[in-house]
């Protein structure tokens, strides 16, 4: 006698447990044949992910509560790395202020001149817009090309600004732009929006050439006053992905200054006038060994980081 079909019949309010286990197991075959092929696909992306990504943040943030200096295990500390950052570690401060002045003043400054000047040469001819992207793109992709920036600054008196400003007469003698701490800043910040037409840039070019061409004739139809009024209700409505990349590709430039400043500046730089929080990290981690007190402040910078997202999130949630 078969029990299982009695009680279906006799209790039909049953039947449907009893039939769950068979069903979730025929779900999940379908399931699995359905998406299959995307997850065969996905797969190679999310193991290099995980060990590349993942698995990196999760030991940074182990090892920020270990004293680890590479040549022995790592030791238990507790909070000892982040009391110490946190109150006896006075160039972490200045640090952390310099790259506060960079994410504040770099980051949305290049961020806006990379969404105003991929719409303003939206409306060229392809060829002139090809060109235009390739130029503003360049500095970027060139990698160590910011060195030319050496010489333009350089403190001698054949330094090209130098040798101009002498020339005609503003000053007698030369400027240490690069060493001295009044002028220092302002050179790296210059430098760095002029790097800034990065990857963001790219974005919002694609994102203007994607736009929906027939709410911009209805809007002239319904009689847009002019071209901003068409950005603010047309444009950037239609542009959330574009713009949500570009912020967090921006936020991850901008928090990440640092090289740039050894190269121009020096490592470290006079009274740590352009030390940013990725160069105290490779102080302490790169030259110190002290890998445990770096990946503290590595975990800070990741905080910091992850804060601004969500804001620049938030602000952005209307177009998204």
């Amino acid at each position: 006698m078969d029990i299982k079909a009695d009680t279906k019949k006799k209790y039909p309010d049953l039947a449907p447990m009893l039939n769950k286990k068979g069903n979730n197991q025929s779900g999940i075959r379908k399931w699995l044949y359905k998406q299959g092929p995307s997850l065969i696909l996905l797969a190679p992306f999310t193991i290099l992910f995980f060990l590349f990504t993942i698995l990196p943040i999760i030991a940074a943030i182990v090892l920020s509560f270990t004293y680890f200096n590479m040549g022995s295990a790592p030791t238990f500390v507790g909070f000892d790395n982040y009391i110490r950052m946190f109150f006896d570690d006075q160039v972490f401060w200045i640090a952390m202020k310099n790259t506060a002045i960079f994410a504040i003043i770099t980051g949305p400054i290049s961020y806006m001149l990379s969404f105003f000047v991929a719409w303003l040469i939206n409306e060229f001819p392809r060829w002139l817009r090809t060109i235009l992207t390739m130029v503003f793109y360049l500095p970027s992709l060139a990698g160590n090309v910011y060195f030319v920036w050496t010489y333009i600054f350089s403190g001698d008196s054949v330094g090209f600004l130098n040798s101009i400003l002498i020339k005609l007469s503003f000053i007698q003698d030369p400027i240490q732009w690069l060493t001295d701490t009044k002028y220092m800043m302002a050179v790296v910040i210059v430098v760095i929006l002029w790097l800034s037409m990065g990857t963001g840039f790219l974005s919002f070019v694609a994102g203007l050439q994607s736009l929906k061409k027939d709410q911009f004739e209805a809007a002239a139809i319904d009689g847009i006053p002019n071209r901003f009024a068409e950005l603010w209700y047309i444009t950037l409505p239609q542009m959330g992905p574009q713009l949500l990349f570009g912020a967090v590709m921006q936020i991850s430039v901008s928090f990440a200054i640092g090289y740039e400043c050894m190269n121009l500046t020096g490592f470290p730089s006079t009274d740590y006038a352009t030390q940013t929080l990725v160069l105290h990290i490779l102080d302490f981690g790169g030259v110190r060994f002290e890998m445990g007190y770096a990946c503290a402040v590595a975990v800070v910078l990741f905080a910091l980081m992850l804060v601004m997202w969500t804001l620049i999130n938030k602000l952005l949630s209307k177009w998204l």
